[in-house]
């Protein structure tokens, strides 16, 4: 092995579909990056924006297929994380393929008014709001919902966060509910205590958000490891529908769960990941728990960040 390039070449499948050899220099999607480096110098990281809108299509048309596959009734909707990447030219990308916007803290709330004020997006749009929640935030969303963003919503997570809203916003209004999971055995960050814990979500619901201005309509739901294939994975998704489905025969208006993002992203050549296949198992199982549960299936809803 005489080379950097002998080595590669014997030990991945080189070129793919993003890196190629011209001469003696290396292209990313036929770009040189030689010339990027002659330029800004190394380290640096880049944002090809057409595999943004490619990722997002992508996403959109494996949920599609898998719904219209198992007659699926709900909706599926693509919602981008603003926390993962805040410049401006990536979120344009982002607003003109359809996508809805999750944030995450108080910074997030200015970047909502300013594609509001440019004409990038209308208050119709769907803004979820997660994060835990310091007073800014909370401030920052009663405010954006008062001013006739009707469908921003605050993710509920925990039980004192929703008094804030209640005593603030002057319409109804409406919530979401993250649900505390457990993490993974094993798991060196400890997490589950971000949300409402699933014993208490039936009776937070009767005791605080039914007959309010509030209306419940979605469950939300994170996992530590990302979507992936692991018995772990599938246990706690399906525990988070079975809690949807016994949530949703005393709450008519809960109609969407949030499965959270994860995708798992290219970091290396060898890296390999079946989304299709994936997407299909998580629209099969929602829909599997709720036919023998007797309850309407859920909209779904994604938040992808770094995937995008």
């Amino acid at each position: 092995m005489k080379s950097y390039y002998d080595l590669i070449d014997q030990t991945f499948e080189f070129p793919t579909k993003e890196f190629k050899v011209n001469g003696k220099y290396l292209e990313f999607h036929d770009i040189p990056l030689i010339d990027i480096i002659k330029e800004h110098g190394t380290p640096l990281r880049l944002t090809y924006l057409p595999k943004i809108s490619q990722n997002i299509q992508n996403a959109k048309s494996w949920f599609e297929k898998a719904m219209k596959k198992h007659k699926y009734e709900g909706s599926y909707t693509y919602c981008y994380c603003t926390k993962s990447n805040h410049f401006s030219f990536v979120l344009d990308e982002v607003i003109d393929n359809g996508c809805q916007i999750e944030t995450s803290s108080a910074f997030d709330i200015p970047i909502i008014r300013s594609l509001h004020q440019k004409g990038k997006i209308n208050k119709d749009i769907l803004v979820i709001c997660n994060g835990f929640k310091r007073p800014l935030y909370t401030q920052y969303i009663g405010e954006l919902i008062n001013d006739g963003f009707k469908n921003c919503i605050p993710i509920l997570d925990n039980m004192n966060e929703l008094e804030y809203y209640k005593e603030n916003v002057k319409s109804d209004f409406k919530v979401g509910i993250r649900v505390a999971a457990d993490e993974e055995p094993n798991f060196e960050f400890y997490t589950s205590r971000l949300g409402i814990r699933y014993g208490d979500i039936k009776d937070y619901y009767k005791d605080h958000i039914e007959g309010s201005k509030a209306t419940l309509k979605m469950l939300h739901f994170f996992i530590n490891t990302g979507i992936k294939d692991s018995a772990y994975y599938w246990s706690e998704l399906s525990r988070f529908i079975y809690k949807y489905c016994e949530l949703k025969k005393v709450c008519p208006t809960l109609d969407t769960v949030d499965i959270g993002g994860g995708f798992p992203i290219k970091t290396s050549l060898t890296f390999e990941y079946d989304y299709e296949y994936m997407v299909g198992q998580i629209v099969e199982n929602i829909q599997w728990i709720c036919n023998k549960s007797n309850v309407p299936v859920p909209n779904i809803i994604t938040e992808f960040g770094s995937f995008t």
